[in-house]
């Protein structure tokens, strides 16, 4: 039996996320199925996070046990060949040792979320931006984001179905930043509450647009209510970035 870690680049679009789901299609699903194709075995992939459906990932870690010898190069060569024409592709696969675990190694998550801050429609970034076509104050957008750095009770920012046993989280990184008319927020933390990346972007997103103050966001997240929150971004603008794990 070999591990294999896999890093998976996806457009969350077609997808019901990615965990496999028994009313619709996922990420999970068409990998293990190609997995499944190639080396005509029953396998269970593990990733390091759970996408919702809309969600992408530039570089998501996963693992795999496959008992037929295979290298790492045709492993993925050929689930790429059995996933197309679905937007999904293995970007690399290695030997991993048989105690590392996708999930349960992993020791850092990283989020990007893309806010397209203009009026026009989007002809490329549609599905893989928020667009906010009012203007946006960046700028408070980051000096409010820094209250939520740190560790404290995301309740509010917190999904009625998530299944975390404890709404505290420490948020190590929470930066605003304008590109032309592209506003990118990146987040940083072990882990995250189900929503938690897209509840918190929202209420920055009323801070940019002036409906809220520093003030408002301070007073959200003291609620510890997920009656407080002003607004939950959609998943369009939504990448998993990175897996963090120990150095070997």
């Amino acid at each position: 039996m070999t591990r294999f870690r896999l890093t998976v680049e996806y457009d969350g679009r077609p997808f019901m996320g990615w965990q496999r789901q028994a009313h619709g299609p996922s990420v999970q699903q068409a990998i293990e199925e190609a997995v499944q194709a190639i080396t005509h075995e029953e396998v269970t992939l593990h990733a390091a996070g759970r996408t919702d459906a809309g969600v992408h990932a530039l570089a998501m870690t996963a693992h795999v046990d496959v008992e037929r010898p295979i290298t790492p190069f045709r492993l993925a060569d050929g689930i790429n060949a059995k996933l197309r024409p679905l937007p999904v592709a293995i970007l690399s696969a290695e030997i991993a040792a048989e105690d590392f675990h996708a999930r349960f190694s992993c020791i850092g998550r990283r989020y990007l979320y893309r806010i397209s801050n203009r009026r026009a429609p989007l002809a490329l970034d549609a599905g893989r931006a928020w667009r906010v076509p009012v203007p946006l104050d960046a700028e408070a957008m980051d000096e409010a984001a820094q209250l939520l750095v740190g560790r404290h009770d995301f309740t509010t920012f917190r999904s009625a179905h998530c299944q975390a046993e404890s709404p505290v989280k420490t948020l190590d990184r929470l930066a605003v930043r304008r590109i032309g008319d592209m506003i990118e927020i990146a987040a940083a933390a072990r882990s995250f509450l189900h929503h938690q990346v897209r509840s918190m972007v929202g209420c920055l997103e009323l801070v940019g647009r002036g409906k809220w103050t520093k003030a408002d966001l301070k007073a959200a997240l003291d609620a510890r209510d997920r009656a407080a929150l002003g607004f939950n971004a959609p998943p369009d603008g939504l990448f998993f970035v990175a897996a963090l794990y120990p150095a070997p």
